[in-house]
């Protein structure tokens, strides 16, 4: 079984357990039907094949969640995606900030395999969903990816691109209960897809003025 610790960021912040029995993580999730389109076309061009449907639901193995600073993975091309995570224990919705790392060269062979062999990183620290859920298109998802100690921006983007974490738990066909985890899809890249070897996500929240963050570097094994 997949347990951490994690800190709630509130009033009074302390520590609560994540323990994961399901870990889902959400793909072409974006509000606009014309952006999905376009970055679907994007990718076709350079042989990632389209989704069948949309959004897609990967179910990958729990045992992928982390919250350790570093991550192994096989070559140079893989790369992270920063997601708004969801996750329920004891019934109550947190949000955290996560990394849908992927290897970009089997994701033009197989998708769902590409995520399956990646860790999948998420910040040590979240808030309570009902305290951001009245202003939630108003948060904002950032990355950063490190090369030769040289950092850029990589994604930036407002959460209100992407499917409200509502309607995409109504799309997940089971209950979200006790132990579920989901990653709610990512918002474009500036510039190239490319690998890095330390990478960082943020999820800022501007009306509470505050920020959940989540940095791991990946060792190439």
């Amino acid at each position: 079984m997949n347990v951490h610790e994690i800190t709630e960021q509130g009033g009074r912040s302390h520590a609560i357990q994540l323990v994961a029995k399901a870990l889902t993580i959400a793909g072409w999730t974006g509000r606009n039907p014309e952006a999905v389109q376009h970055h679907i076309d994007e990718l076709v061009a350079i042989g990632i094949a389209p989704p069948k449907q949309i959004p897609t639901l990967y179910r990958v193995a729990r045992a992928l969640l982390t919250t350790e600073p570093v991550i192994e993975a096989v070559g140079a091309s893989s790369s992270g995606e920063a997601e708004f995570c969801l996750f329920n224990t004891d019934g109550q919705l947190y949000v955290a900030v996560g990394s849908d790392h992927t290897d970009r060269a089997l994701e033009t062979h197989d998708v769902a395999l590409s995520k399956q062999v990646c860790a999948k990183p998420l910040s040590g620290d979240c808030w309570r969903f009902d305290e951001v859920e009245d202003h939630w298109d108003q948060l904002i998802l950032r990355s950063f990816a490190t090369t030769d100690g040289i950092e850029r921006l990589y994604q930036e983007g407002s959460v209100a691109e992407l499917l409200h974490p509502r309607e995409l738990l109504s799309r997940i066909g089971v209950p979200f209960d006790h132990g579920n985890v989901l990653f709610g899809g990512t918002v474009p890249v500036k510039g190239t897809m490319t690998g890095a070897g330390f990478f960082r996500v943020e999820l800022h929240d501007p009306v509470l003025g505050r920020t959940l963050a989540c940095e791991y570097q990946i060792k190439v094994l």
